[in-house]
């Protein structure tokens, strides 16, 4: 089954010559929105335990981690080139001195040709980008942004504690730095029709960034929307709506942006609803099936063209992206 969009893997194959695995690591950092500084109860969403690897533990020695993540990989796939993932929680949140202990602790290590740093758009200083700008010359760099929506009315109801402004001014900020940004929607967050989603695609596609990691909602245990979803309050995509959701959010993204992700995925003993979203393979054949069911492809709906003319190096689909 041929891509239909513009996959991260494709892009790392092309870049390194060979296919590029990333590691989830977990450097301890805190976040704002749970320390208190904006707000002790975090996003409503929010349980990083839902979807970290159990290897990646923030009181394990990070060296440790990515060593353990690497050596899975190795023998499992026989894979040889690396992206260490700060995943979890605002991975900015310090002093640019600790940060970039942590970050040249990473890229140092054998293997590791890249950095990818997860964080919050309101968490991005010059200083920050100022340092991962001095990387970038070096290494392969992505700054991900967790902006969810380009709502702020749904930014409010998830009590994400920044609006839609402080992303476009970390996005602006970053621009000529050689710095990669990509950013985190979630799909069918509470209140959003489909005609918010599609216009959060437009925005995405205009922003000025290089890449989308795209999330569908869903409840983990323990967290204030697990107690919205006990009441009645909202409801869960089957996985049929969303297939057909994304499709259409591929429709309407530029081209040239690169997917990181097409769907959450997250261990079942931390998850809720809905049950789909621990079965990743069967999520990803779905949607690239409903793609091609309906002749489609990332951005038919802003350009026209066959998609061979569009994607010229399609390649057979892989289940880890």
């Amino acid at each position: 089954m041929e891509k239909r969009y513009r996959a991260l893997s494709q892009v790392l194959r092309g870049k390194f010559g060979q296919k590029v695995y990333k590691v989830s690591v977990d450097a301890g950092f805190c976040c704002p929105n749970k320390d208190g500084t904006i707000s002790r109860k975090g996003c409503i969403f929010c349980d990083t335990l839902s979807f970290t690897p159990a290897s990646t533990r923030g009181d394990k020695p990070l060296s440790t981690q990515l060593q353990a993540g690497m050596s899975y990989l190795a023998k499992r796939y026989r894979a040889e080139k690396f992206l260490a993932y700060l995943q979890p929680n605002s991975n900015t949140y310090g002093p640019v001195r600790g940060l970039e202990k942590t970050y040249r602790q990473l890229l140092s290590q054998p293997g590791v040709v890249g950095l990818c740093v997860a964080s919050r758009p309101d968490l991005i200083s010059n200083d920050v980008l100022d340092l991962l700008q001095e990387l970038a010359q070096e290494s392969y760099i992505w700054l991900e942004l967790g902006l969810q929506s380009a709502h702020d009315i749904t930014l409010k109801l998830i009590n994400r504690g920044h609006d839609v402004q402080a992303f476009t001014n970390a996005v602006g900020h970053s621009q000529g730095r050689g710095i990669n940004i990509c950013a985190h929607v979630i799909l069918g967050l509470p209140g959003e029709s489909k005609q918010m989603m599609m216009a959060t695609a437009e925005f995405l596609s205009r922003a000025g960034i290089e890449g989308v990691k795209i999330h569908h909602l869903y409840v983990p245990v323990g967290t204030p929307l697990e107690e919205m979803y006990r009441q009645g309050q909202i409801r869960v995509l089957k996985l049929e709506e969303y297939v057909i959701l994304v499709s259409e959010f591929l429709e309407n993204l530029s081209p040239q942006l690169i997917i990181h992700r097409l769907a959450a995925s997250a261990r079942r003993v931390h998850l809720v609803a809905p049950d789909w979203t621990a079965n990743k393979l069967r999520v990803l054949v779905a949607i690239e099936t409903e793609l091609s069911r309906r002749n489609s492809y990332q951005g038919k709906a802003r350009q026209s063209g066959p998609v061979d003319e569009i994607y010229p190096q399609t390649h057979k689909s892989s289940a880890h992206e």
